[in-house]
């Protein structure tokens, strides 16, 4: 029966979720001819037992990899999906929106990313955070001097280059409780220049060699 059913499937539309993949396919007439929901596990067991197909996904967390497991897997961008989508919305509608979507000869689809390429990328989203990060505590040591009546010019250098001088401020200013608050921002701030001056270095040795490496 497996058989029969995997001969007639010609177009497959997953929707990826996080535990448990819901799945939608159609013959070579557009017909629905299987509805399951899958778990992670069991994805790449059933491709791998299905003769070449259409496959069509989001392209989001996780689909890229999948992408690389054989059969013409193309990633579809979520905002071109919604258009196909029928009635309320739930997790069996979006993968049948999905094997709708990725039949569409004018759809724009998103180019598999290699594993150089992800890498590049989960380096530029590390980097991007703890960029974010260090310019709370920037703010974080300005507000609290700011609040003793300490104001400091605009710029990073410009706070860590008084920084010493504040930090040396007479008590009646800033007290000690205080200043062993900004020391620990500042000993923060330090800490994650590091990181990211070396995050850069990866990205640039890395992005030499990969091409196109910095999309979504």
């Amino acid at each position: 029966m497996s058989q029969i059913l995997n001969a007639a499937i010609a177009v497959i539309g997953v929707n990826i979720g996080k535990n448990s993949f819901h799945v939608v396919s159609h013959d070579e007439r557009g017909a629905i001819v299987l509805r399951q929901k899958w778990s992670r596990g069991q994805v790449e067991a059933r491709f791998a037992n299905m003769p070449p197909c259409l496959i069509g996904m989001e392209a989001c967390v996780g689909a890229h990899h999948l992408s690389r497991k054989g059969h013409d897997a193309r990633l579809i961008p979520t905002r071109y999906v919604r258009p196909y989508s029928k009635g309320q919305k739930n997790d069996f509608r979006d993968a049948e929106a999905i094997a709708e979507a990725v039949q569409r000869p004018t759809m724009k689809f998103v180019a598999t990313k290699t594993a150089d390429q992800l890498d590049l990328q989960a380096l530029h989203r590390v980097r991007e955070r703890l960029v974010s990060q260090r310019t709370g505590i920037i703010n974080q040591i300005r507000a609290f001097l700011l609040e003793r009546g300490i104001a400091v010019r605009q710029g990073q250098r410009s706070l860590r280059a008084e920084l010493p001088r504040i930090l040396a401020t007479p008590p009646d200013v800033l007290s000690p409780g205080m200043v062993r608050v900004i020391e620990g921002l500042a000993a923060d701030w330090r800490w994650l220049d590091e990181r990211i001056e070396g995050l850069s270095r990866e990205i640039e040795e890395l992005a030499s060699g990969t091409p196109d490496a910095n999309g979504s």
